[in-house]
């Protein structure tokens, strides 16, 4: 499988202040596959440890930070002779191991010699929790599911992948009804790399289905034996709830959709460790367009995203030829799947945000920050090319730069662009 993370691991194996580097992401989005995979490339040894399947590994850093006796420790649970300048050493699951993130610091500051990869499931969730993290110690990467980018490129349409990346509109537009196909599929699919990689081997749609299902069944799972015991049914309720929430037409979270009388105090700790253990992605409110957008946010008013759009539609067990064909049958739910998708794809490098005016009448689906500009994005599911509230927004904020994203092909317009929706990402080059 192909990763783009790759060149960023290159990049940093060759930087002369390399840190520990911490690979953070949700469960089964491809952390242990993509550090063994630029060891095996990259090196010529590859010592990797983990944390969660051995306790006595658990407490490899519990007597002290002595590098050391650390090394050695490594060296005979691994039967393996450890060189710093040819050896990578990999920590999975590093916050099941006590003070494993803080040991990190250490190997920095008395060992920058080694080589090291940490990652883990639930590493957002654990970084909430210490106070000894090693801030300005390690450097990071987040991984998310595959892109559509990434999807197409590991289906084999490498050129493809290369128009879109050169954000070639002319070549594309010739090959739009060919990229939607591949789109719709990519809805159904979505950018899990195990279903990825089930689907290109046995292009076997019911099988896709299957480990979905499982892997959602593996994240509830989780809430039970690593969530904080009086949150458990919470974090139930808010995972359960995130499918009607984003059916409604104003897809804003609503607590009373959890459960009648539902007030944010008692949800807020279940939300929060969905979101740290990144299985969620939450956009929240601006008041208004003005950089930092950050400082305007509305911390009371956000909407919920899925990890991944495949698992959203497993989640409602859709029928793949709804999402494959151009079916009327979704009414609200396809504006909230194509919200998804530009979410996903967008969320891979920027934070993301929405604006509505005070009084509700119009909505922005998604704004970002980019080179000193608020750039607003509305979303459309199909080719409507309507854009009322955006037209608004960019009279009343005068807005420089504006996109509609649709299944429309590229055209620019005297105050917009439209960008087909399987070229979205090129919006942040």
């Amino acid at each position: 499988m192909n990763r783009l993370h790759f060149e960023e691991l290159k990049e940093w194996k060759k930087g002369k202040k390399r840190k520990p580097l911490i690979i953070q992401g949700a469960r089964q989005v491809g952390k242990t596959w993509l550090m063994k995979e630029f060891g095996r490339r990259e090196f010529e040894t590859v010592v990797y440890l983990n944390f969660e399947s051995s306790s006595r590994l658990r407490d490899l850093f519990v007597a002290d930070f002595n590098i050391e006796r650390i090394i050695t420790s490594i060296e005979i649970e691994a039967n393996q002779k450890i060189i710093p300048s040819k050896t990578l050493l990999l920590f999975d699951e590093v916050q099941e191991a006590e003070k494993g993130l803080t040991a990190l610091k250490y190997f920095y500051e008395q060992a920058p010699e080694y080589y090291i990869i940490a990652a883990g499931s639930l590493l957002g969730v654990s970084m909430q929790k210490q106070n000894s993290f090693p801030v300005g110690k390690v450097d990071f990467i987040k991984l998310h599911p595959l892109s559509f980018k990434e999807f197409l490129l590991n289906l084999g349409e490498e050129k493809l992948y290369d128009q879109l990346t050169a954000s070639n509109f002319e070549v594309l537009t010739l090959f739009h009804q060919k990229l939607v196909e591949y789109l719709r599929l990519y809805y159904f699919i979505g950018g899990m790399p195990e279903v990825v990689a089930h689907y290109i081997e046995h292009k076997n749609i019911a099988l896709v289905r299957d480990i979905q299902q499982k892997i959602l069944i593996g994240y509830e799972n989780d809430f039970a034996k690593h969530a904080p015991h009086e949150i458990i049914p919470r974090i139930k309720l808010v995972w359960n709830s995130i499918l009607s929430q984003l059916a409604m037409e104003n897809r804003k979270f609503m607590y009373g959709q959890i459960k009648k009388g539902a007030r944010a105090k008692d949800f807020e700790m279940a939300i929060n460790w969905l979101v740290d253990a990144g299985l969620i992605l939450k956009v929240n409110r601006i008041t208004k367009p003005t950089l930092p957008l950050n400082a305007y946010t509305d911390m009371d008013a956000f909407k919920l995203f899925l990890v991944d759009i495949g698992l959203l539609n497993a989640m409602g067990n859709l029928d793949a030829r709804i999402l494959l064909e151009k079916n009327s049958i979704l009414t609200e739910y396809k504006g909230a799947l194509t919200e998804q998708f530009v979410c996903q794809q967008l969320t891979i490098a920027q934070q993301l945000f929405y604006w509505t005016a005070e009084s509700s009448t119009a909505e922005i689906d998604f704004v970002f920050q980019y080179k000193n500009e608020a750039i607003p994005i509305e979303v459309k599911a199909e080719e409507n090319l309507k854009a009322k509230s955006l037209k608004l927004f960019v009279e009343k904020f005068k807005i420089k730069t504006a996109f509609r994203t649709s299944m429309s092909k590229y055209r620019e317009q005297e105050w917009l662009t439209n960008i087909p929706l399987y070229a979205v990402e090129e919006i942040l080059t």
